[in-house]
């Protein structure tokens, strides 16, 4: 999945307050998947900020 993709889906969960069960079943994806992704944000936010 391209990763605009991705931010598009946890941007949805993280400020619009979507349930990840109702994103994943939405989607056909798996939790573990989705929180690999949330925790690679997390990991690599700060790289936002650099310029």
């Amino acid at each position: 999945m391209r990763k605009e993709r991705k931010h598009a889906i946890l941007r949805r969960h993280l400020l619009d307050k979507v349930p990840v069960s109702e994103l994943c079943e939405e989607l056909g994806l798996r939790p573990t998947v989705f929180y690999r992704w949330q925790k690679e944000l997390f990991k690599n936010g700060a790289a936002a900020f650099q310029s």
